[in-house]
């Protein structure tokens, strides 16, 4: 079986290095690795590659700093070329990125089978490009691998019962990563707080609205007169804050440039609780036991929020106060596994070997 993955972010290269780890177990199978470039990062150097125990890529594009249309255009046309010239048997994609979409759709077009991994996750927010794109990519996929039983239940309650299409509920590739990384984990090189929360900003949903900015660092600003917090800053995040009349507000954070993966697993496991408006942060803090403060008005992950995992805050001062004081008294059971129990990578090969035999 010839297997061809597509990725164009740094989670995607995480989560499909633990599958690539289980394939490389498997002499039935090839892969072929495409890295779309749809998010440029100068760190994934040598060093990112060794350090990660990630497969370089076979083929990158170079696709990005284009808008959203461009993009998807421009990663249709080159992934299309890399199909015809390999004629795989299955391409697999991961998640809600314009790489996504791209690869799925440039699959189908070829009569390619397609396979999503993270299949059918849900916010119901239609203004996210990353809702777009996951919903598209489940209709056209052939497999869809799902994280969780909610995102299977989305998936019925769409119909997909009644399309030619294979509904697995193998648990979270990112939770596979998670259990590999966590003893591969590095004190990020810069001094720390002895006890801190970890926080992350970037969205643009709350970096590109002043009120929802000023809410949140208002609040972190409070928050941090009692309880240090170490916040790895995004550069486009840097640069709107400096831009801005908040300073005065969070003077006290901990303000650290970004690090690597295994540093923020470091952090991860070292932190009282995390606070972010990232999506993949949310399933990593509920896998390294910590409480999770969202800001942001939903989540994908329903299950953390049901659990008492995570807390939906919005980018409201008083709701991130309140419920960093609920937070610091709570006591969730984290044994419920809701993401598997790190195997989802050999279900998602077994998933593949299995349709290719049954053909």
């Amino acid at each position: 079986m010839k297997l061809l993955t597509i990725i164009g972010a740094r989670p995607q290269f995480i989560k499909a290095a633990a599958v690539s780890r289980e394939v490389a177990k498997h002499d039935d199978i090839t892969e072929v690795i495409v890295h779309t470039g749809q998010h440029f990062d100068a760190n994934m150097s040598e060093i990112f590659f060794d350090q990660m125990q990630i497969p370089r890529p076979d083929y990158n594009l170079a696709i990005n700093s284009l808008g959203h249309g461009a993009m998807t255009g421009r990663m249709l046309e080159e992934i299309e070329k890399v199909l015809l010239t390999e004629e795989p048997d299955w391409v697999l994609v991961y998640g809600d990125t314009n790489s996504t979409i791209a690869g799925a759709l440039a699959a189908k077009k070829l009569h390619i089978k397609v396979a999503h991994v993270e299949a059918g996750l849900r916010s119901f927010n239609m203004n996210m490009p990353e809702e777009i794109n996951r919903i598209l990519t489940d209709r056209i996929s052939d497999i869809l691998f799902c994280p969780t039983q909610t995102a299977v239940v989305n998936l019925r309650k769409e119909g997909y019962e009644n399309i030619n299409a294979t509904i697995t509920n193998c648990g979270d590739v990112m939770y596979d990563a998670a259990l590999f990384y966590a003893t591969l984990s590095k004190k990020p090189n810069v001094e720390l707080p002895e006890t801190f929360i970890l926080a992350t900003c970037h969205r643009a949903e709350n970096t590109d609205d002043p009120t929802r900015l000023k809410a949140i660092f208002r609040a972190m600003g409070d928050i941090s007169a009692d309880t240090p917090i170490v916040l790895p800053l995004h550069p486009r995040t840097r640069k709107i804050l400096a831009a801005s009349d908040i300073k005065h507000d969070y003077a006290h954070l901990h303000l650290i440039e970004p690090v690597g993966y295994l540093e923020m697993v470091w952090l991860l496991q070292h932190c009282q609780m995390v606070m972010t408006d990232s999506g993949g942060l949310q399933k990593e803090a509920y896998f390294f036991e910590k409480i999770c403060l969202t800001m942001r008005d939903e989540t994908e992950w329903v299950e953390l929020v049901e659990g008492g995992f995570n807390l939906l805050c919005g980018a409201s001062r008083t709701r991130i106060l309140q419920n960093f004081a609920r937070a610091r008294v709570m006591h969730p059971d984290y044994k419920k596994q809701l993401y598997g129990s790190g195997d989802a990578s050999g279900k998602i090969i077994a998933g593949l070997l299995g349709d290719s035999r049954n053909q």
